[in-house]
Order: C-alpha cells, then structure tokens, then sequence
C-alpha cells in the first residue's frame, strides 16, 4: 500500500511548514529560509526572495538549517537562522535574519563565510518579481545615482542584463494608487534577467553580473554580506483582513468556493504523444494496450547522428510505434561538423525501413549558448536531403533544451515549416509551488516562439518535470551515484500532484495553441507507467510493479476527445486549480485538478443539468493505478447542476472529471472510478 504522502506527491517525508507572516499592511509567507507571496492587498509585490549557492555547472547546491529562531507577533516579525550549503568541494555556511515591521519595511541580511577554496557561479540573494508585472512601469535606480523609467519586459527577453535593469541599486514600482514597493539591493551588483526564458513566472534579480567571468574560484576564508530591503512609499495603505493566505495563493473567506466559468474560447485539441523510454526494454502486450487506450498520435525517438548506434533505436522505436497504429515524430540532433554525411546516412536508413514519420525535429547537437547559428545550414540541407522522399512530412527547427536556446537564435524561416521547442518546470527551483507557477508562463513561450517563426506552428516536444541534460556546464558533470536517483528523475512523476501538473500543462498547451505536444516516456520512472520489473530504487522512488501513474489517467481522458476541440477554462486563483474542457460531437468533458494540500470547493458553471462525475485523489487512487482498466469502466456519479453552476469538493491534489450528454443513456465512456468527493 502506498502512503497518502506517497500517492499526494511522492515521498514520505511531510512537506517543510510555511509559516503565514504580516508585516504591517503585507501578507507574506516564510519558508524555509526563504520569503514567498510578499503581497498587499490582492497586489503581489514580490514572488519569492532567497539565498542561492550554485556550482560551476550551475547546480543548486541544497542548504542546511540549524538555530533557527522565530519571534512572530500580528504586524511583525523577526526570523535568525544558520546554513550551511556543501557538495563535493563547496562548504559555504551563512548567517541569516530577516525582520519585518509593522509599517510594511522587510529587510533580508546574509552573511557567510566560505569554508573550504571552490569554484561557483553564484553565491548571493535572488529576488524575484511576478511575471505579472509584465508591461508595467518601473523607476530604476543605479549604483552611479542614475534614474530612468522603464517597464518590465512584456514579450520574453533574451538580453542578459534586461536593459535598463542592470547595475541595480533599486526598483520602485506602483501597487495600488499612492503607493509604491521600493527594493533596495546591497553587498553586490546586482542585474536583471527574464526567467520565463526556462518558464519561470518572474523576472529574477540576482548578483555577479553574468557579463564578469564564471566561473569563479572563491579562497577559503572569503567572506560575503548581502542585504535586500522592501519598503512602502507614500501614504500607509489600509488593508482589510478579508483574505486568507493559504499554500499558492489567496482565497476570500474560510469555506468561500473558487468561481470556474464556462467554456467561451473554443480551439483544436493539440494531438498529443510520448517519448520512446529510455531504460530500453521493450513494451509488453500489457503496456502497450495501455498505450493505445491514451490514443496517441505519435512516438518520438531521439536520434543523434553521430553515435554509431542509432538505426537500431530507430528500428526498436519503429517496432513500438507500428505497434501502436501511429506513426514517428523523429527529433535529429545533428553534427555542425558533418551534417550532410550524418543525413545522407539517415536518409539511406530511412529508404530502407520505410517507418511512418509524422514530423522531422532538426536541431544541431551541441546548441550554442550565445552566438554562431548552426541550425541555418543543418535546415538546408535537411530540406535537400530529407524533403523529397516525404514532402508532406513537416520539417520542424528549434531547440532540443531551454527556450532561451531559441530565443538567441536566429531562425531559418526559409528552410522550416514549423518551429519545436521543449519545456521543463524545474531549471532554478524545485518545490511544488515554483512547479505550477511555471504553468502560466508556458502558453506565453508558445506565443512567443510563434512570433519568432512568423505565425508558424508550435511544436512542443518533449515536455518533462526535470531537464533531460545540462546544456550551461562549465566542466566535467559528476557522475549519478550508485543508490541515487539520476538527476532526469521526479518522484512526482508518479503522484497526484504529477497528474494535476500534466493537467494545468494540457491547459497550457491549448492556452498557447500549441500544434502538438510530446509528454514524458512510454514506461519506467519517466513515463506514465511503471515498467513491468518495477522501480529500480524502490525505497527513493516507490511506485507498484506495472501499474500506472495517476497521470496516465489524465492523458487517457484528454485522449478520448481526439480531433476535439479543448478550451483552457478561466480561473482567478491559477495557482491553486487548473481546469480544461473538451468537447467532440455533443458530448462535453470537465477535467479540474487541485494544486495545493487543502480541500477546495469549486463552482463550475455548465451548459448541463445533469454530469457524470468521477474523482481521483488519496482515498481511491492506488487502485487505479493498480488495475486502470477496470477502474476506467465504472460508472460516474449522476450530479445535478444548480442554475447551470455544478459544485464539487475537490480533495488535496485531487482532481474531478465531469461528463456532459445532452441526452442520457445507459451506456458511460470509460472513465474515473465512483467516489463521495462529489455534491450536487
């Protein structure tokens, strides 16, 4: 049996308490060393302010508390603790307080002292703004006294600094009419950067400058003192206590229900598709009937042409795929050195396996960081050498890592049909909120992708919950450790929580008008199901042999309405509740899902008086893991809506199906299990 820690978000250990602070007229949240959710009012000031130690290959090197000491009253506060951040060479130990006032003042003082000689690239405060923000006027204040006006980047900046946001000694920005939020930056120079750029939903200021060499060697004994400071300008703002703060948000009054209005932005269902696993075994009957239940579109198999051994991935994936009933999406990672050998080869192989491809994915095996564009003569000569054969086929040119890849590059819109980017909620943070944060920023990169191509398609493929490499290494990478989990892994691949992300990122897809999306792998830890052999570290990623993860379900429902229509369903609190509707013929789905560890009730306003409903969360989820195919052919839950508005209680990281006939029948499409999280 799997704990409800385990099935919530995979792992036993209980989440780090976050502790709700005021200071003054802010509500703000402390966690873990860190400050989140820094907001006046219904006005997010600040996203989140931290302390980050990172490695010569930009590792986050995780921190460890010890004396920690809180003095907590109603309109202020005062935080003391002591960490320590070490791996490999790095010890690094700091001193940190934080104190906020009863007149909205908050001040976040380090200091730490290196304990060892290493090399890093970071080491100091990161502040970070609300995506939010975008397009609204900034005073900016520099080291040399200067001023100017500027506004926070409204399409995805490449530029690092952000113009004029560099040598920072403050920003001061409006929140509400006489009011604004002045940040003061000190012990560095301190720059600005667009973090939507690896979909973070905020704009990060952050010390050295990136323009000074990296990385560094720091001596043992080098000392470093930083401080960042929040103060309020103008008259003192009146805030009424009307809401409560809870984890990803705020929501007005204790039972109060979030709003979820009906569908209005009806577009194409994006076809959706996975990745060919990597612990290469091959499926098994079972598995693969699994797989056709989703109804995938396509399989995507990564070929670098340059390892000698790759038409035989291409024949094992051709094998899975004709197995399946679908064709290729093929993604070639090409050599700048020898792109005509490497393709000529590939297309020989090609005439003589004749697989199905729906689309080819071209990108040069080593993308350029700044500078050069080696993907302009890779397109023209995969145009020469591959087009022919399958003119039809879409050629598609991108990145195979972070969208900043893309965003420095200039694109050759002469050689391409369509554009592909790939997408990772987990390049600079970790937790489950910075996770869902990211979910608002994903439709902003497909649109901004679409813009660099000219209106052409969006390709999104893959999309994981860790990044599948390191593209920004300084030196060698350290090796998985034996008995470790690899650095690609998330054990809430296989959670509840993995399940509602995967939902909120469907949301996002459609939100963008992505032309299709590849997700995670076919199998294993970084699939929608557990293999047939089981977890190879059972005791770091426990999950039940051959089951699958409660996110194959929500690919199963999206699946059943392929060559629908879907509509990303408006919501005020995002953070807390994703929710998508499909449609195909006269028959209307509802999937919603819940982000957070609290009990939600949702209205969802209908066209139907009566749904079918289903759940999944704690209390019913192994069990459709354990057996998806019986559990998807019990009946729902006859529900009644009230005036058109349907309500449900949606559990901790639970998530609702709602099916709409106009005329009722006996008969139920396969489907989520019954379950009493449902009212009419």
């Amino acid at each position: 049996m799997l704990s409800r820690n385990i099935l919530h978000y995979g792992k036993e250990a209980p989440l780090p308490e976050r502790i709700t602070l005021r200071a003054g007229p802010l509500d703000l949240m402390y966690d873990q060393g860190d400050l989140r959710s820094i907001c006046l009012g219904d006005q997010e000031i600040l996203r989140r302010v931290y302390v980050a130690v990172r490695d010569r290959n930009w590792g986050t090197i995780a921190p460890v508390f010890s004396n920690v000491e809180l003095r907590v009253d109603s309109d202020r506060f005062a935080i003391a603790y002591d960490v320590e951040n070490r791996a490999g060479e790095i010890d690094f130990a700091w001193h940190g307080e934080i104190r906020g006032e009863a007149d909205g003042t908050l001040t976040f003082e380090m200091e730490g002292t290196a304990r060892s000689t290493f090399y890093k690239n970071r080491i100091g405060f990161c502040v970070l703004y609300p995506a939010g923000l975008s397009g609204r006027s900034a005073e900016v204040e520099h080291t040399d006294g200067r001023r100017e006006q500027a506004p926070f980047p409204v399409d995805i900046c490449a530029d690092q600094p952000v113009e004029p946001f560099a040598n920072l000694r403050a920003i001061r920005h409006p929140v509400r009419p006489g009011v604004v939020a002045e940040v003061c930056f000190r012990g560095d120079i301190f720059e600005m950067e667009d973090q939507r750029l690896w979909t973070d939903a905020s704009y990060k200021i952050f010390c050295p400058p990136l323009s000074l060499p990296y990385p560094v060697e720091i001596q043992a004994g080098t000392r470093i003192e930083q401080s960042v400071r929040l103060k309020l300008i103008g008259r003192r703002p009146l805030v009424k206590r009307e809401t409560m703060s809870i984890p990803g948000g705020l929501r007005r009054g204790a039972g109060a229900s979030l709003l979820i209005k009906a569908p209005r932005d009806w577009r194409p269902a994006p076809p959706i598709g996975l990745s060919v696993a990597s612990h290469g075994e091959p499926l098994s009957a079972r598995e693969l009937n699994r797989l056709r239940a989703l109804h995938l579109h396509h399989l995507r198999v990564e070929l670098r042409l340059s390892e000698p051994e790759y038409p035989d991935r291409l024949k094992e994936a051709m094998d899975e795929a004709g197995s399946l009933g679908i064709p290729l999406e093929v993604a070639l990672a090409v050599s700048s050195s020898e792109p005509e050998g490497q393709l000529s080869e590939l297309r020989d192989w090609m005439a003589e396996l004749r697989p199905a491809v729906c689309a080819w994915l071209v990108f040069p095996e080593h993308e350029p960081y700044t500078g050069g564009n080696p993907s302009e003569e890779i397109a023209r000569l995969a145009n020469r050498i591959l087009k022919p054969n399958a003119p039809s086929v879409p050629l598609a040119v991108g990145t195979n890592t972070d969208f900043i890849f893309l965003k420095r590059t200039r694109l050759p819109l002469q050689w391409m049909d369509q554009v592909c980017i790939t997408l990772n909620p987990q390049v600079h943070a970790f937790d489950l909120q910075s996770m869902v944060e990211t979910l608002e920023v994903q439709p902003v990169v497909i649109e901004s992708a679409r813009r660099m191509a000219q209106g052409r398609p969006v390709r999104v493929s893959p999309i994981t919950f860790r990044p599948r490499f390191n593209p920004y290494a300084t030196g060698p990478q350290a090796q998985s450790t034996p008995g470790e989990l690899p650095p690609q892994v998330d054990v809430r691949q296989a959670s509840l929580f993995g399940a509602g992300w995967t939902l909120g990122s469907l949301r996002a897809m459609v939100a963008g008008g992505s032309e299709s999306v590849t997700y995670y792998e076919t199998t294993g830890w970084l699939g929608v199901m557990e293999s047939e052999k089981g977890s190879p570290l059972p005791h770091l990623f426990p999950s039940v042999a051959g089951s699958v993860f409660p996110l194959y379900h929500v690919l199963a429902d999206y699946g059943e309405f392929a060559g629908g229509q879907a509509c990303a369903l408006s919501i005020a609190s995002p953070l807390l509740v994703s929710a998508l509707a499909l449609k195909r013929g006269e028959h209307t789905r509802y999937i919603l899902a819940n982000h957070t560890a609290e009990s939600l009730t949702i209205e969802l306003e209908t066209d139907g008086e009566t749904l079918d409903v289903w759940s999944l969360d704690a209390t019913n989820a192994e069990s459709g893991m354990r057996d998806p195919e019986g559990y998807r052919q019990k009946a729902g839950v006859p529900t009644r809506t009230q005036n058109g508005v349907a309500l449900f209680h949606l559990q901790p990281y639970g998530l609702i199906r709602a099916d709409h006939h106009p005329v009722r029948s006996t008969h139920f499409l396969p489907g989520f299990s019954r379950d009493a999280g449902v009212s009419s």
